[in-house]
This record gives C-alpha cells, sequence and structure tokens, in this order.
C-alpha cells in the first residue's frame, strides 16, 4: 500500500531526504527552512572562510545557496528533477556576517521542464543576487525514496 501525502506534507518528505543527502548544502551551513509545492527557501550565513579577495562573499558561493534552493523547489514534488541550466545576477555584495536567504519560485512548469525565480536577500532585506534556473524532470524516477 502507498502512503498517501499531501503536497506540502510530500514537499517536506522530499527536503529532508534530499537533505540528507546533500552534502554541499550542509557542507555550507545552509538551512532549508521553508518548502512547498514549486517552492523553497534556503539561508546562509556567510563565514570568513566565504570571502574572496575583497572581503565580500564568493559570488560563486551565492550562486550556490540561490541553486539549492531551485533544487528543493523543483524536486518538491518528488519527481527527480536536475538543472538544465541556470543564468544569475549578482546586484550587491554579501559580507562577513551577513544571513543570506535565497526564495524560490516556481514560473512554469510544463510537461518535463521548468523555469523557477530566485531571489535572494540579506538580514536587511536588501537584494543580493536574483537567479533563474530551467529544470528538466527524468521520467518515473522519484527524487527521494518512500
Amino acid at each position: 500500500m502507498s502512503l498517501q501525502r499531501s503536497p506540502q506534507e510530500l514537499a517536506e518528505h522530499v527536503r529532508e531526504g534530499m537533505l540528507a543527502n546533500d552534502r554541499a548544502t550542509r557542507a555550507l551551513g545552509m538551512e532549508v527552512t521553508q518548502v512547498g509545492p514549486g517552492t523553497a527557501t534556503v539561508t546562509m550565513t556567510v563565514r570568513d572562510d566565504m570571502l574572496n579577495g575583497h572581503d565580500t562573499c564568493h559570488g560563486g558561493l551565492i550562486a550556490t545557496l540561490a541553486d539549492s534552493s531551485f533544487a528543493f523547489a523543483c524536486n518538491s514534488y518528488n519527481e527527480l528533477t536536475v538543472a538544465s541550466g541556470f543564468s544569475v545576477d549578482i546586484v550587491a555584495p554579501g559580507r562577513l556576517g551577513d544571513v543570506l536567504t535565497a526564495r524560490c519560485t516556481e514560473q512554469s512548469k510544463a510537461g518535463r521542464t521548468g523555469v523557477y525565480d530566485v531571489e535572494v536577500r540579506n538580514q536587511r532585506g536588501e537584494r543580493i543576487a536574483m537567479f533563474r534556473g530551467r529544470s528538466y524532470t527524468v521520467r518515473n524516477k522519484p527524487a527521494v525514496a518512500g
């Protein structure tokens, strides 16, 4: 007998299963603070080892934060979904001690492809980056077991 879950319960189940295996997200101290069908919010505090030569957060780590939010959002239906591409615009620096929050929202999901937007802001609500991810869903394969 298969376990019936609401869409929200399914998204939370996927978050727990993915997070258990997502070593990069955990190593960077990210927390998945919210998930729902097609949405996810992930936070990360900028540490000293995340600073570049200008004493600002490395842009690749800001993109990684956004990408993690994108991954949890597009897999929230428990269909194995991968990135087929993304673009990111960094509009302000992240600084030591900043708490960056990436909020991902599904814009389109049709067939096996999707489009997701992520906005990254700091603890003062200032926009740090904008990210657009494109997803591809693999047929008949769950993101997590159970």
